[in-house]
């Protein structure tokens, strides 16, 4: 149990005691002067009593006095209009930095109550290239996904792409008409990109071309057989594709379930809220209204349209029918930028309307900026290749480390230049506000200092070399900490915050916190690093306790950056 786990307990019973009602929050202290943790309880609960907060929190102190709390603390102490301030014992937090190296978990708590969760995110689509838009999506994705399971829940990843639409009239006018299939061998996407624009030029100028792409999309959606083939050639060549960039950044999904998955539930789901009542026709056009909602009554969800097409909000209603037969979902995610928010409050409440009871969450985000404070684009105007991204920033991290450590050569320095360079992507977008529109900046997220991947990984990369200097690694699996030092202390507190944060993570799905959690271990690290001798300790016991110390801090990094999806390197 986390130490503010146990401080709450200890708090809910002196609570009682007084009958006081509340839920205790505790929360790290910003300045260690004033201990380690604290709570405003007492200025919450004053009102209660209709006192002074200063005295209630007396109050509070005398009653804690006959819980077990003085185990694990220093008599509370009452600062500022009435905060209760809380300063761990050495032997307790020593303990306890103890207990976490045998944890695999490293004092994180597990779920009291697992939830299925399905994790839609990246949404792609076909016979498109992903580009930097993609990113935010895709990383953030995976940073809630991996965090969601390290937490005890059960995840269901499932990437939602884009392969069905008004686009494959043209592409397979295009494929039939214009594609070269060497090119199409060579380089899928790209060919495909390319026949689809040429068509959507000409379809421009030209009324009869149009139609005729619209009657190859008809034949699709009738299930022609020879479009239903092209078709399915433009997806096999594009997941191929994607999987490779998927496989670059270490994501994996479970599930690639397409728009057109849902097709055969389209018709029978509109006729269902109608016959419900839930939807109605309005200029031919069956429709969702809200009426009850003020944000969203002059906003009624279209699910089918007068010509009788269906549409993404069609589409996403049916996919919650499936994943919640299918997956038993209790819980799912759509990690999806903030401009579709509207769509998923219709989305949702169209949902609730059902009767359905699964919880329905957008976890929005913001935009990818460049130097001028505009989305990326290339000079032609388009969106950045997503994998142009991850090549230039592995190129950077390659000329970095040419420049750092020439002695890294080889397949050695092309691992390590793939770790370094993606991981700086990655950790530039976690490390952000979900929702800030941030600036992509290749000289700040490749920086050996501040809150950069290369520094988190250059501070692992630090403790495994004080371990190549040991003849013989030992056990510490054990091994009794002790803390003699101030920075010794500060560094073990930060240590058992770990537990703290992780959770942290999923309340507004924000991986910003572990990140900046990250960047503050890894300081403290260095802090202790530098007044703590290690290997040159005065003494057996304390050269086992500082490498011990540092073995946590290395495991908590390396688990810390995994969550992120950020691998670490063995050497820099």
């Amino acid at each position: 149990m986390t130490f503010p786990a146990q401080i709450s307990a200890h708090l809910k019973t002196a609570l009682q005691a007084l009958s006081l009602e509340a839920q205790p929050t505790i929360t790290s202290s910003q300045d260690p002067k004033f201990g380690d943790y604290q709570t405003n309880v007492a200025m919450v609960t004053a009102k209660q009593r209709k006192t002074n907060p200063r005295a209630l929190a007396q109050e509070i102190i005398d009653a804690l006095g006959e819980t077990p709390l003085s185990t694990i603390c220093a008599p509370p102490e009452i600062a500022g209009p009435g905060f209760i301030n809380f300063r761990l014992l050495d032997p307790a937090l020593a303990a306890h930095t103890t207990s976490l190296l045998s944890d695999p978990h490293l004092g994180v708590p597990q779920a009291e109550t697992p939830q299925r969760i399905v994790v839609d995110f990246s949404a792609p689509n076909v016979a498109k290239p992903m580009h930097i838009g993609h990113l935010r999506s895709t990383i953030i994705g995976d940073a809630l996904a991996r965090t969601a399971r390290f937490l005890g829940h059960h995840v269901t990843t499932d990437n939602h792409i884009g392969d069905w639409g008004t686009q494959f009239g043209m592409i397979l006018y295009g494929w039939k008409n214009l594609l070269d299939h060497t090119a199409l061998e060579a380089d899928p996407i790209t060919e495909l990109v390319r026949v689809y624009k040429k068509v959507n030029a000409t379809t421009k100028e030209d009324e009869a071309l149009k139609d005729t792409c619209k009657a190859e999309l008809v034949k699709l959606q009738a299930g022609d057989e020879e479009n239903v083939a092209i078709w399915q050639q433009c997806i096999d060549h594009s997941l191929k594709g994607l999987r490779e960039i998927y496989s670059w950044l270490d994501i994996h999904f479970d599930h690639y379930l397409g728009e057109s998955a849902y097709n055969d539930r389209l018709a029978p789901l509109v006729e269902s809220l109608l016959q419900a009542e839930i939807a109605k026709i309005s200029d031919g056009a069956a429709c969702v209204f809200f009426p009850e909602d003020k944000a969203l009554e002059e906003h009624p969800c279209i699910i089918r349209k007068g010509d009788g097409g269906f549409l993404y909000a069609t589409t996403d209603l049916a996919t919650i029918d499936y994943r919640v037969e299918e997956f038993q979902a209790d819980q799912i995610w759509y990690v999806v930028g903030a401009p579709q928010s509207l769509h998923f409050q219709q989305i949702f409440e169209t949902s609730k309307k059902r009767g359905q009871t699964v919880k329905l969450i957008h976890i929005a985000h913001g935009s990818i900026l460049g130097e001028d404070r505009k989305l990326m684009r290339t000079r032609s105007g388009e969106s950045v290749g997503l994998l142009d991204v991850l090549h230039e920033s592995i190129e950077r991290a390659k000329k970095a480390i040419e420049e750092k450590n020439p002695d890294l050569q080889g397949e050695e320095k092309d691992k390590t230049s793939k770790i370094v360079g993606l991981g700086a992507v990655k950790y530039s977008e976690l490390s952000q506000h979900r929702m800030t529109d941030y600036i992509f900046s290749w000289d700040k997220m490749l920086a050996l200092t501040g809150s950069t991947a290369p520094y988190l990984q250059y501070s692992y990369v630090r403790i495994q070399s004080i371990f190549r200097k040991l003849e013989s690694n030992p056990d510490l699996s054990s091994q009794e900490i002790q803390l003699t030092e101030p920075a010794e202390r500060t560094l073990a507190i930060k240590l058992a915050a770990f537990g703290e944060t992780v959770p942290d993570v999923l309340n507004d799905f924000r991986p910003n916190i572990l990140a900046t959690y990250l960047f503050e271990l890894a300081k403290a690290f260095h802090s202790f690093f530098e007044a703590c001798p290690v290997l040159t300790a005065e003494s057996e016991s304390q050269k086992l306790s500082r490498l011990a110390l540092a073995h946590q801090t290395g495991r908590t990094l390396k688990t810390g950056l995994d969550l992120l999806g950020i691998e670490v390197p063995d050497r820099m």
